[in-house]
């Protein structure tokens, strides 16, 4: 019987090699099941954007056809405003848009119109009603690139100092609306009103 005593260097050596050999594999493995588990919990909706808390990116749009108001980064100054990106080929901006006439009651919302026919745009707004303070034709889409727009619809809450507070990928229900759109502009609105 061999005790540890009696085990050369070189046994014990290859021993804890041998015991290194298996926990490597073992311990990736674990890190991977967590990283797993972990992007399994996350909305695949609420993709972080690295411009929140960041200022809106420099821009300056025509109108879209039949608007007298394009839109630029300087008009998102002075006032909470929500900016949606929208499409008339897309088919949930037509499902949200009732819901972003209501908002419109409560915000300056401007719309952002993303790699649009002119003509369709115009049809679009006149047919379902335009709820945009301002609107602007981004033809070729660089704009919403800048913007970090991944498809339409996508909504940014903006506070009156220029800055993206939240960003909204995907059309908005009733309930994002009630539960965090509505309380995020009132609150933004109100930290002026109450002096802070």
């Amino acid at each position: 019987m061999t005790t540890p005593e009696s085990q050369s260097a070189p046994a014990i050596y290859a021993r804890e090699r041998r015991r290194s050999a298996l926990a490597i594999p073992l311990l990736v493995f674990i890190a991977l099941v967590v990283l797993l588990a972990i992007g399994l919990t996350r909305n695949p909706r609420e993709v972080p954007s690295p411009l929140i808390g960041k200022p809106v990116p420099q821009f300056s749009l025509p109108p879209v056809q039949g608007r007298s108001l394009g839109l630029s980064d300087k008009d998102l100054k002075g006032e909470v405003s929500v900016v949606n990106v929208f499409a008339s080929w897309c088919v949930p901006c037509r499902q949200e848009h009732p819901l972003i006439q209501r908002l419109a009651r409560e915000v300056p919302v401007h719309g952002l119109n993303y790699k649009d026919q002119p003509q369709d745009a115009a049809r679009w707004l006149e047919e379902l009603g335009d709820p945009y303070t301002r609107t602007g034709a981004d033809l070729d889409g660089r704009v919403a690139i800048d913007w970090g727009v991944y498809g339409v619809p996508e909504t940014f809450v903006i506070d009156r100092d220029g800055g993206i507070v939240h960003k909204k990928i995907g059309p908005i229900t009733e309930r994002v609306l009630d539960e965090k759109l509505l309380p995020l502009v009132r609150g933004l609105q109100g930290k002026r009103a109450g002096g802070q």
